[in-house]
């Protein structure tokens, strides 16, 4: 169970509803003209062109005959403050949160659910009926729905790799601790940055950080990908003997067939089966959808055709 953690105080973005456009001083316009219509939602970050998420969240709506707009707005660090401020006095109702906000968004927001304040991340975010914005983090709900019910892999015991200490990896080890793994071992060039997350998750579970020079030979069960690496085509620096016959890998990155240069690499090292982070995105997204309308999509079918 996550610790308790007081998330109503007041604090960042609040905005009445019933405080008139003209009564706050903004930049309006710049990035959000909502028209009259179906509720409107969106996706942030930058860059952003390149997101599936409006595709995603329109075919959960028509699973159930709900009508919305969701559009990818492209938001660059340092404006998120302003820009949520302006989406709620235009009426947004939700919003997907992506890099490189996730922690501006954690301070900006008026109220954060507790694994949001745990991991001092957001990813999506709700506009409740009196302007109040809440923050909450559903990435590590989207990677273990993906790994246990899309790919049928049982944490429970096993021996589990997490590379990289940035804000992917913070955002899911919540999760992957809740499923009681036997192990969760973090990976970082930077042995610091994943010793700070063991210190910040060490109440959720055991855990341990190492470099890639200090890191116990394997093999491992599962190992996750959560550094960006895969986007430039590098690799993190592995030895061999962190794949056996029995490992499944996981890469936090996606492609459209699925194949990526780590997943490549461990294929190549004998892994039992590799996948993208496809499934993770289309299940983080159906978490936030049932928040934002109260029903839960069939992410099956929305998966088969992104890809």
């Amino acid at each position: 169970m996550l610790p308790q953690v007081a998330n109503g105080l007041e604090r960042g973005v609040y905005v009445p509803a019933n405080l008139s456009n003209s009564s706050v001083i903004k930049l309006m316009g710049k990035w959000f003209q909502i028209p009259p219509g179906d509720p409107y939602y969106c996706v942030v970050g930058s860059p952003i062109a390149h997101s599936k998420s409006p595709d995603i969240h329109l075919a959960f709506g028509k699973q159930f005959g709900i009508a919305l707009r969701y559009q990818r707005v492209d938001v660059p660090a340092n404006c998120f403050a302003n820009a949520v401020t302006e989406f709620v006095l235009e009426g947004g109702r939700g919003m997907s949160i992506t890099v490189p906000l996730k922690e501006e968004a954690h301070v900006a927001l008026a109220k954060l659910k507790p694994r949001a304040a745990l991991t001092g991340a957001v990813n999506m975010m709700t506009v409740n009926s009196d302007g109040v914005t809440i923050g909450d983090n559903v990435d590590g709900i989207g990677l273990v729905r993906d790994l246990t019910r899309n790919h049928g892999l049982s944490l429970i015991g096993k021996r589990i790799l997490l590379l990289g200490a940035g804000g992917a990896a913070r955002g899911v080890i919540p999760s992957l601790l809740e499923e009681n793994p036997g192990e969760l071992n973090i990976v970082n060039r930077t042995l610091t940055k994943a010793e700070d997350l063991v210190s910040r998750f060490s109440s959720l579970g055991s855990l341990e950080a190492f470099d890639y020079e200090s890191l116990p030979n394997g093999p491992y069960d599962i190992v996750i990908n959560a550094t960006s690496l895969s986007l430039s085509g590098e690799l993190p620096p592995l030895g061999a003997t962190t794949i056996g016959s029995l490992t499944s890998c996981y890469d936090m990155m996606y492609t459209i067939d699925g194949r990526t240069r780590f997943l490549e690499w461990c294929r190549d090292h004998g892994a039992v089966a590799c996948y993208d982070g496809l499934g993770m995105l289309v299940e983080q997204a159906a978490k936030s959808f049932s928040i934002w309308h109260g029903v839960e999509p069939d992410t099956t079918s929305v998966i088969a055709t992104l890809r």
